[in-house]
């Protein structure tokens, strides 16, 4: 048999499908040294390679996927990447295609991230209802460090934009192990003080472990507790927090944050003085719309004729007293025909007919009643006497009459001759009496089985 030769296309297709239908290498969690990676290309896919200390895989990293990653690639730096392992035809080698790559050592932060904000999820915290800002704050608080942009941003802001609020600023540590618990323990001293209407919590951008704090479940309850409104405003816009999925409101930065806490006082101011004026318009138009009523109302005719007023009421009355003349003369017509009615049914209806057909049928049901008691009683006469027959039929006496008798021996009945032997008294029972006798002769018979 001819063999058949495949084309090194087709063998590459082949191991390419094999790699793509295999379930275990569909999705690959790996981990490993970033090695030939090029820094030149930041805008483009990238080619480079992860090794340990015995093999080494090619990895290619799509554009948009490389776009989304939050740190920057170096040589040598060990990664934890997700991806499909499939091979590349061309060059008949497999390769890791990663879709999500992250530096090793924030897996472990990122997947406690995961846990809680699941956690909290699935107890409802981050979908109870919002509070809303108010829109003429007096007095607001602000978590976040005494000192860096942040503060400066949100102050120079507010104070731009309405400077007639009260900041009041609580100094927290907003990266590192006491981070947490300062936050969450100011957020609840806010909450406690119950004299301010906005809480701010603010902190710049960082990498993941640097906005950590930020992701801890005290932090996220504390600020799901407190009753007044609270904006969140930690890191970049693309970093989400749990800090800011219990917040009522997400700013993307702190100077974002200070916008959303208060108005514009110019023009609040403005929009005072255009009500002031609206509201004086229509004070002043209403006056003269009520003038003009006023006046209108003076070259009525009721005050010129006042007489005129009572015309239509007057004639509404003579016909309302000839409807209500004829309905009760109609109303009288009919009650008299009903009443004639009703005398002629009573007639009909005289009681001595009715005691008369009542008799009738009681004679009439006392009748049946005799009737069906005497067939009853026949009925079971009948089946008592056929009941007694049946019983003679089966008394002893009555078989004995044919010329049975039974034999006795000591008052018990003798029903085989191994019962008796040669010599015994025994009584044999007839129908009018019983005899007694001796045995003299046993013989016992074959049975006949």
């Amino acid at each position: 048999m001819q063999p058949t030769y495949l084309t090194v296309t087709a063998l590459s297709q082949y191991i390419r499908y094999k790699f793509d239908k295999d379930p275990y290498l569909e999705r690959v969690y790996l981990t490993g040294e970033i090695s030939n990676f090029k820094r030149n290309r930041p805008n483009s896919h990238q080619y480079f390679s992860l090794k340990d200390e015995k093999a080494k895989i090619s990895a290619v990293m799509f554009q948009t996927a490389f776009k989304k990653m939050r740190f920057t690639p170096e040589e040598g730096m060990k990664v934890l990447v997700i991806g499909r392992i499939s091979v590349y035809e061309k060059t008949g080698n497999y390769q890791i295609y990663i879709e999500h790559m992250e530096p090793d050592g924030i897996g472990q932060l990122f997947q406690a991230y995961e846990e809680t904000k699941n956690k909290l999820q699935k107890e409802g915290l981050f979908s109870l209802p919002k509070k809303p800002l108010p829109y003429h704050p007096k007095r607001i608080a602000i978590i976040t460090s005494p000192s860096g942009a942040v503060i400066r941003d949100i102050i120079t802001t507010v104070k731009r934009r309405y400077p007639i609020v009260q900041l009041v600023i609580y100094p927290t540590y907003v990266q590192g192990e006491k981070a947490a618990k300062s936050i969450a323990k100011n957020v609840i001293s806010v909450a406690e003080t119950n004299s301010f209407d906005t809480l701010i919590i603010a902190r710049g951008g960082g990498s993941f472990e640097d906005l950590f704090p930020f992701n801890e479940e005290i932090v996220a309850r504390a600020i799901a507790q407190v009753d007044i409104p609270v904006i969140s405003s930690v890191g970049h816009e693309t970093d989400t927090t749990l800090a800011d999925l219990a917040a009522d409101i997400r700013a993307a930065t702190p100077t974002a944050a200070a916008e959303l806490a208060v108005p514009i006082l110019n023009e609040e101011i403005l929009k005072i003085k255009q009500l002031e004026l609206r509201a004086g318009k229509a004070y002043f138009n209403k006056i003269e719309r009520l003038k003009e009523r006023l006046r209108t109302i003076r070259k009525s005719y009721i005050f010129k004729q006042p007489e005129r007023l009572y015309e239509t009421y007057n004639q509404n009355i003579d016909q309302l007293v000839d409807k209500a003349v004829q309905l009760i003369g109609e109303k009288l017509n009919s009650n008299n025909q009903s009443l004639a009615l009703l005398q002629l049914r009573l007639k009909n209806s005289s009681p001595k007919n009715n005691i008369e057909i009542n008799r009738e049928n009681i004679n009439e049901k006392n009748r049946q009643l005799i009737y069906f008691m005497r067939n009853y009683l026949k009925e079971k006469n009948n089946r008592t006497n056929y009941t007694i027959q049946s019983l003679d039929h089966l008394s002893p006496l009555k078989i004995m009459s044919r010329g049975y008798s039974y034999v006795t021996k000591d008052q018990k009945v003798v029903r085989s001759v191994e019962d008796v032997e040669q010599g015994d008294s025994v009584a044999i029972h007839l129908l009018n009496g019983k005899v007694g006798t001796q045995v003299t002769k046993v013989e016992r018979g074959k049975r006949n089985d």
